[in-house]
């Protein structure tokens, strides 16, 4: 009789490889494009004032204290919350700011500069509510900075 211990050790093998799976496939999230939004009373550019953005990143920062982000436009409200975190690096040539609004619920403001080689400082930053379908990115136009309306999804994949 021969010896079959060898070949059914490798079907048994096999078959195992077979069945048992290596990696758990993760769950794909669809866009929401229902999300209600957030800032229809507002305009779809808020110009705002380098001396305001000055002012939130290199005052002093701490957290719970109350600041507001003015706009250039005097027609239109101030974006005003409490500092949740701030932060510096490398000797004062990063620094952010986190600042949760008072006034619209759930967005917060994300506010960074950076001092580049020349000399000169640049800022980005974001106002996001992650239950809302818009936001407002910070981008620079012309020397002047501008909040420019989004959709939640041109920059948020999920």
């Amino acid at each position: 009789m021969k010896h079959l211990k060898f070949p059914g050790l490798c079907l048994l093998f096999m078959f195992c490889s077979a069945v048992i799976a290596a990696q758990n496939k993760l769950p794909v999230n669809e866009p929401n494009y229902s999300k209600p939004k957030l800032f229809t009373n507002l305009p779809d550019q808020v110009p705002v004032d380098i001396t305001e953005l000055k002012t939130l990143i290199t005052g002093n920062a701490t957290a719970g204290k109350e600041v507001q982000l003015r706009s250039s436009d005097s027609r239109i409200t101030s974006f005003k919350g409490k500092i949740v975190s701030a932060a510096s690096k490398y000797n004062y040539k990063m620094q952010s700011v986190v600042i949760r609004s008072t006034e619209f619920n759930g967005a917060t403001l994300t506010l960074s500069s950076s001092v580049q080689p020349d000399g000169t400082i640049t800022y980005t930053g974001r106002i996001i509510s992650f239950q809302h379908g818009d936001l407002y990115v910070l981008e620079k136009q012309n020397d002047n900075y501008i909040l420019v309306k989004k959709n939640y999804y041109d920059l948020v994949n999920e």
